[in-house]
């Protein structure tokens, strides 16, 4: 079965641009009408949308997911690269969350403080004296 940008979008519940962004980039293949210029998409096409979907849904990028299909299509597993960048995304992202508590540790320090110190008015020395009160990292 052949489908229109717009049926393809509603068929996996995506947006329209979305369907002709990942053409754009080479994700998704379609063919052309050479009478019209349409684009008519595939039922591989609704497998590799739904393959993005997930894939986006776990947190690869598209140029990851370009890179599965490209291994895909070699011919080679895809699944010992699919686990290597899972697994460099966790670390990545397990650095981040630690970041991410240390950030919110300091703001909520900071708030707690500028709680008990008085408004301050710029007098050419001074931007603003409750950041200004932070020690420096």
């Amino acid at each position: 079965m052949l489908y229109q940008v717009s049926e393809l979008a509603l068929k996996c519940n995506v947006s329209k641009d979305t369907v002709r962004y990942y053409a754009k980039i080479g994700l998704l293949r379609p063919q052309r009408d050479s009478n019209n210029g349409y684009q008519y998409f595939t039922d591989q096409d609704v497998r590799y949308l739904e393959f993005i979907k997930r894939a986006k849904y776990l947190g690869y990028t598209l140029k990851e997911i370009k890179h599965i299909f490209d291994e895909s299509q070699k011919g080679s597993s895809p699944c010992p690269l699919v686990r290597d960048l899972i697994q460099e995304r966790i670390e990545s992202n397990k650095k981040q969350l630690i970041q991410l508590v240390e950030l919110q540790q300091h703001m909520e320090t900071a708030l707690t403080k500028w709680r008990k110190m008085p408004d301050g008015v710029p007098d050419g020395n001074s931007i603003c004296k409750l950041i200004e009160s932070i020690d420096s990292p």
